[in-house]
């Protein structure tokens, strides 16, 4: 199943779970019609399309860059660096113990004093 094709499921899940979402970034990819008339029956979302300006040359996208660098730090764990796991229960487990891994450390920093 193509992304745009699934994506009424999943906003139609991700709505009861994420109700305090208000905007939605998507790349070229999700503009049309489907979209559309999924975003209209699933909610009140916003849709922003993040397009390109220059085709041919490496050029950092708004919001991307946030999910390609969330995506970096969760591959430096040693167990999510490959597909080792067998279900998607576990895959999204390390993803959430990785990703609170980070929350941690940033949290007990040391503040400098001034």
């Amino acid at each position: 199943m193509q992304d745009r094709d699934g994506a009424y499921l999943l906003l139609r899940r991700s709505r009861r779970l994420f109700p305090f979402v208000e905007t939605i970034f998507a790349d070229g990819g999700y503009q049309g019609p489907k979209m559309t008339t999924a975003l209209a029956k699933t909610g009140t979302w916003k849709l922003e399309i993040v397009k390109r300006t220059e085709l041919h040359r490496f050029v950092v996208l708004p919001k991307r860059w946030v999910v390609e660098r969330t995506f970096a730090w969760i591959a430096r764990n040693r167990r999510l660096a490959r597909d080792f796991e067998r279900h998607a229960r576990t895959v999204a487990a390390f993803i959430r113990l990785a990703m609170i891994r980070i929350m941690l450390r940033r949290l007990t920093r040391p503040i400098p004093c001034s």
